[in-house]
């Protein structure tokens, strides 16, 4: 008797693969954002992982979209507003002992075990 077996999909394996929500993408909330905005969103869940938060930094953004810092720091403002992005750590700088990146938790993403929050379900555009 032959096992049924389930075909392939055919992923590229190699690098890994990023998976969005097809509800996101096409929600009012994503749509309106601009292009760097949706950009950065990408690279965050390039970072992502279930058992950290996020460390991505203005600067390290900037470099990656090819914008100024302002522009990146625009875009991670306009996602936490937006709510897909909490705040898990600040970032702080020393010169003996290095820097760290503010930290991230994407909200549509699980982190450590739990379901996602969706915090951006909640948001509504001001009139």
């Amino acid at each position: 008797m032959a096992k049924n077996k389930k075909p392939k999909l055919g992923f590229d394996q190699r690098g890994g693969v990023i998976a969005f929500s097809k509800a996101m993408r096409e929600s009012c909330v994503y749509e309106t954002m601009p292009a760097t905005t949706k950009v950065l969103m990408d690279l965050l869940q390039m970072q992502w992982r279930n058992d950290r938060a996020v460390g991505f930094g203005v600067r390290e953004a900037a470099d990656k979209i090819h914008c100024t810092t302002a522009t990146a720091s625009k875009a991670f403002k306009t996602l936490q507003e937006r709510g897909f992005i909490v705040c898990d750590a600040e970032s702080f700088f020393n010169s003996k002992t290095g820097s760290k990146a503010r930290e991230w938790r994407l909200t549509w993403m699980p982190f450590l075990d739990r379901k996602p929050t969706h915090n951006w379900e909640k948001w509504r555009p001001e009139n």
